[in-house]
């Protein structure tokens, strides 16, 4: 399929019906594709392309340095026609002869948009039989307190106090970032369709008096 301009709300249904069944545009592992994607977007989907939603705020949570370490080249996949980097064909010059003068754009309108509806409702019908997959993602959070005297343990005790349907917290660190400085590295498992990677880090912003900032160090699928 091709995916036109995403900054109407065409291209951005024509997305949602792409990534529908994948967790990124390309592959099994975020990269910088998904990065050329996100920034292609007028504004963020909507509740009416749910998947492109789901993909969009997944990516959207990835911090600036996680994104610079993503593989591959910054630039849109092939499948979007208006972005990709192959040099559009020049349509061909009708003929005086076939230029219906008279022909009604609603008619062609009309049929278009029933087309594209019944292979939507195809597509729809044909998912509904397969097997529903849990996507999971294993991401490791970086924590930074405020100072030396931030206690530590009740930092950690109070980020491992958040509970979230799909949430599951690892195996955690302490790592020196000196003056005294230590900041907390830790683990957890998440299901990409019930937990947002950006609620959590607001969640654990909330702990004021203990975190200074959050930031997304590692990411993996599982």
């Amino acid at each position: 399929m091709t995916i036109s301009d995403l900054k109407c709300e065409k291209g951005v249904k024509e997305f949602d019906v792409y990534i529908a069944d994948r967790s990124y545009v390309e592959g099994y592992v975020a990269s910088q594709a998904d990065i050329a994607v996100l920034e292609s977007f007028a504004k963020a989907p909507n509740d009416e392309t749910p998947h492109a939603k789901r993909w969009y705020s997944h990516i959207k949570s990835f911090s600036e340095a996680a994104r610079s370490k993503l593989p591959g080249q910054k630039k849109l996949p092939s499948i979007f026609g208006a972005g990709s980097n192959s040099a559009p064909s020049k349509a061909p010059v009708a003929d005086d002869d076939d230029v219906d003068l008279f022909g009604s754009d609603d008619e062609e309108d009309a049929e278009a948009a029933k087309i594209r509806e019944e292979r939507l409702k195809a597509y729809a019908d044909k998912k509904s039989k397969k097997p529903v997959l849990i996507a999971k993602s294993s991401v490791i959070l970086e924590v930074k307190p405020w100072d030396d005297e931030t206690d530590m343990k009740e930092m950690e005790k109070s980020v491992r106090s958040i509970e979230m349907d799909g949430l599951v917290w690892g195996a955690s660190k302490l790592v020196p970032v000196g003056y005294g400085i230590n900041k907390l590295q830790i683990i957890c498992v998440v299901e990409d369709e019930k937990v947002s990677i950006d609620d959590l880090q607001e969640k654990i912003q909330d702990f004021e008096d203990f975190v200074q900032s959050v930031d997304i160090v590692g990411f993996n699928k599982i």
